[in-house]
């Protein structure tokens, strides 16, 4: 069933995940340097978050920094890394009044002592919070995956668990975004159409909407068109229309 603007509302959106692409690409044009690029895709941050509070959208999960983006030039890493700890350090308080409850997800091993405190500290300070943002740094797909497979290999050599009872729910409990809905849907910008590692268990029936525009020109008026896009869609999860006694649509 669909309401008065043709959208579907079967299945509300109440989680969203983007892929922040474009930042240096958006510098590059405007003859900047790479990290201004991403100093304003911080700031675009601002701006998306409002417009999930405007939606009734409950979890924001943003790709900040993949497992690969170590490989980038030295500069432009302790760049994101001094940007990153910036952020959570002037953000936190403002994230804590709004009502933002903040998770970081990802690896952290190579992160310094201080900025995993900082993580911490901002974590435990903005608990509670009626709207989730979820930033996910040092992370991959594979990483997640390889992660939940050796924590259960890890129960099994201690014997509270038998392989022949392992489930995909299990499984998925030891995974990063084990205490939120997986993502309705994923967002990415700047063209590109590719999940490149991101959320590769979670994303497996993600509605995917490919945004042109760079991360820094994506604002409100182009998450209203991304949310506007997702319910018009039909979500079947495998099923076919007529077992969900919906009208017919091309996409799945």
């Amino acid at each position: 069933m669909t309401d008065a603007r043709g959208l579907d509302p079967l299945v509300p959106l109440r989680h969203v995940a983007i892929i922040m692409d474009g930042n240096n690409r958006w510098a590059r044009e405007r003859q900047l340097g790479g990290i201004s690029g991403h100093r304003h895709g911080v700031e675009n941050v601002r701006k998306v978050l409002s417009a999930c509070r405007r939606h009734n959208i409950q979890i924001l999960t943003l790709f900040a920094f993949s497992s690969e983006n170590w490989q980038r030039p030295p500069a432009e890493v302790r760049g994101l890394m001094s940007l990153f700890a910036t952020y959570i350090r002037s953000e936190s308080r403002k994230l804590k009044d709004e009502g933002v409850s903040l998770t970081v997800i990802g690896e952290r091993k190579r992160f310094s002592p201080g900025l995993c405190r900082r993580i911490e500290r901002a974590e435990k300070l903005t608990e509670g919070g009626d709207t989730n943002l979820v930033l996910a740094v040092d992370y991959g797909g594979r990483w997640d995956i390889t992660r939940g497979a050796r924590r259960l290999a890890q129960q099994v050599e201690q014997g509270s668990v038998r392989p022949q009872d392992i489930t995909e729910d299990m499984f998925e409990r030891e995974l990063c975004l084990a205490q939120f809905s997986p993502p309705d849907l994923c967002i990415r910008t700047a063209g590109e159409q590719r999940i490149s590692n991101f959320l590769l268990w979670q994303l497996a029936y993600t509605e995917l909407h490919f945004a042109p525009c760079y991360w820094p020109d994506f604002g409100e008026q182009a998450f209203d068109e991304a949310v506007a896009e997702y319910y018009r869609r039909q979500r079947r999860f495998g099923l076919s229309s007529s077992q969900l006694n919906l009208p017919n649509k091309e996409s799945a």
